[in-house]
């Protein structure tokens, strides 16, 4: 290493240093002490965590005999070793541990809500508006396979509110709500205060169901519980798990599949488990809502009213067992949260539950970035265009109500007629070049060996400066057309709208339009053909054809195979995506073909070749007028290359 390269690398890590002191910004006061509380949620979180095992571990031996429905089995005989056992299990709510399991019924302009006294918590939610897509009942989760409740620790004793009797409001177990003002809906334990029931003190889930939403509220009330539930951590553990149910065709959407969605209170960005994958993730800061997503349904826990679960984890998987065990099983979703709890004499945890559809409108009034759950793109432009243009003129389109296959021909002719000039430009771009055809056929024939590829191309650059011509120019109106055949891509697989909207042969533009069911599994492709997807895949393949001639394409045997795989793949491809999406690139084809045939019959070959002609013996009159900046860079490029080649000559001597 010469003294020139030690040189270099110390003024490298000179330039880092420097930019690192430059960037650095010594912490604030509020930012130390935010750090501080941080590191002090997630030691609470942890020393929680680690004595809900330690308390776990102690009971193992006793689960047996602690059986709640073992229990309740014992003959009268043995009622004192029944409640010894209880005492032991459940300490002050013992009484509550077993009972007889009774269920509620409260229906709404758009949900059927099931509630169950064992645990206070929805037993099954039925989105009323819906059906599956074999015109099931649309259930997002019913019977054992939802889990709701809190655990907490009660004289050194771990207690789940899931496996207490609660106390309802209402006796009526058949509740239709026609009030606008909605319906309140509670439920009550109550703990043993010496060996009596004092119903001064209680914990409370409180639901308020509103008359035409899918929001419910829920209200976690502790009344009197500061000698009964430990406040020694300062948390109490909600947890939520929901077996998710199959309600589309295709089981799992590769663009918008089942998932665990949450937002850090007072982030702006909304986050994710990986999309498609089982996962786990740690949610260490406080957290303003978490969703568990599917394809075009959500069920949602939100922390409201300046309330924020502490912290948490989520857990995405798919469990073989319960696939076979559980109809329609899909996968499971869990959400561990912590909600804050200091034992005062009467505290309250608010909270919201959405059970609805992934409508962007929808989602977006309750002002809470819901809607950012619908991946509109990744790429920020591709949002943009799908938040901002795709989807305002989509909605604007709907209060027609037109067919949606129609709305989409509409849709395509806008964004054709706004990608005019750009196709009208590269059209114009594939025109000059087929002009000069004659004198690149003359390059080729002069200089057919490889070793003359220098010479030919600097002969080529100077065809191109003499008829004005800027090779690069048919590649930009593509890489502006790039971002809006992208946001179509992302738009139409999580557009709600088109969910169980038929078009032509296709039952549900939102899912695949099998024409043929086959008997068997073809790798890459599937076990259906797809008709709308058949026939983009023929009009590309024409495309590229037509292109090819049209637009000067190379002849080159690699470039061509590679231009004609490409739609093959694309068969593959979108043979289980949404029909609306093939239809689309369907669309834009035969729109594009049509484009142009009319720009080819407007514009006359021989006519721009003449002009071209003129306007090249013009820039030979006056080469210093004539001259565009790109020419000046080939010029440029030119002599650089002519440079090189002389250097390299000489270097051969």
């Amino acid at each position: 290493m010469n003294k020139s390269n030690i040189l270099g690398i110390v003024l490298i890590f000179l330039l880092i240093g420097l930019y690192s002191w430059w960037n650095y910004k010594p912490l604030t006061e509020e930012e130390k002490l935010a750090q501080e509380q941080r590191r002090d949620s997630i030691m609470r979180v942890q020393l929680r965590a680690d004595s809900i095992r330690l308390v776990q571990a102690m009971q193992q031996e006793l689960l047996e005999l602690n059986n709640q429905e073992k229990l309740a089995d014992l003959p009268d005989e043995k009622v004192e070793e029944r409640n010894k056992l209880l005492t032991d299990k459940f300490g002050a709510f013992a009484n509550s541990a077993l009972g007889e399991e009774e269920f509620y019924t409260v229906e709404t302009e758009k949900l059927k809500l099931t509630f169950t006294n064992l645990g206070g918590k929805l037993y099954s939610v039925q989105l009323k508006e819906f059906q599956t897509y074999d015109s099931l009942p649309l259930i997002l989760f019913e019977g054992k396979s939802n889990h709701f409740g809190i655990s907490f620790f009660s004289n050194n004793r771990l207690i789940e509110t899931e496996k207490l009797f609660f106390t309802a409001s209402e006796n009526n177990t058949e509740i239709i709500v026609t009030d606008e003002s909605g319906y309140h809906f509670d439920f009550k334990v109550y703990p043993l205060i010496n060996d009596s029931v004092d119903k001064s003190k209680y914990i409370e889930y409180s639901y308020y169901i509103p008359y035409n939403d899918y929001m419910i509220d829920v209200s976690l009330n502790m009344v009197g519980m500061g000698n009964t539930v430990s406040s020694h951590h300062g948390l109490v553990d909600l947890l939520w798990s929901v077996d998710m149910r199959q309600q589309e065709k295709s089981k799992e959407n590769r663009l918008n599949g089942t998932n665990i969605y949450y937002k850090f209170t007072g982030d702006k960005d909304v986050n994710n488990i990986t999309e498609n994958k089982d996962g786990n993730k740690k949610l260490p800061v406080k957290t303003q809502w978490v969703s568990f997503k599917q394809q075009f349904f959500t069920s949602s826990l939100i922390a409201k009213n300046g309330d924020a679960f502490m912290s948490g984890e989520v857990t995405s998987e798919v469990n073989k067992i319960k696939s076979d065990n559980i109809p329609r099983y899909n996968k499971t979703m869990k959400a561990d949260m912590v909600i804050p709890y200091s034992g005062e004499a009467s505290e309250s945890f608010d909270m919201s539950m959405y059970f609805g559809p992934n409508k962007f409108k929808e989602l977006k009034k309750y002002d809470i970035q819901l809607e950012d759950q619908i991946n509109l793109g990744n790429f920020f432009l591709v949002r943009w265009i799908n938040r901002y243009g795709v989807l305002t003129v989509f909605n604007f389109l709907e209060q027609f109500n037109w067919n949606y296959g129609l709305i989409i021909l509409i849709l395509t002719l806008m964004l054709k007629l706004i990608l005019f000039p750009i196709t009208y430009k590269s059209y114009m771009n594939g025109a000059k070049m087929r002009a000069i055809k004659p004198e690149l056929d003359v390059l080729n024939a002069k200089y057919p060996s490889q070793d003359d590829a220098m010479k030919k191309q600097q002969e080529t650059m100077a065809v191109y400066k003499k008829f004005g011509i800027n090779p690069m120019s048919g590649c930009l109106p593509q890489l502006l057309q790039f971002p809006i055949l992208i946001a179509m891509f992302r738009f139409f697989p999580v557009s709600f709208e088109l969910r169980q909207q038929s078009f032509l042969w296709a039952t549900d533009l939102s899912s695949y339009d099998s024409i043929l069911d086959l008997p068997f599994n073809i790798p890459f492709y599937g076990n259906h053909v797809s008709l709308f997807t058949l026939l983009m895949t023929v009009s590309t393949i024409i495309y590229t054809r037509i292109n090819n001639k049209t637009m000067g394409q190379t002849n080159q045997p690699g470039v061509k195979f590679m231009l004609y795989l490409m739609p093959i793949m694309f068969l593959g491809i979108f043979n289980s995506y949404p029909a609306a999406l093939s239809y689309y690139y369907l669309l834009t084809n035969l729109i594009t073909f049509a484009q142009m045939y009319i720009i080819g019959k407007v514009v006359s070959q021989e006519k721009l070749r003449d002009k071209m002609l003129l306007k090249a013996a013009a820039t030979k009159a006056n080469p210093k007028k004539g001259k565009s900046k790109w020419q000046q860079k080939l010029e440029e490029m030119q002599k650089m290359q002519q440079a090189q080649a002389r250097e390299n000559a000489k270097r051969k001597k």
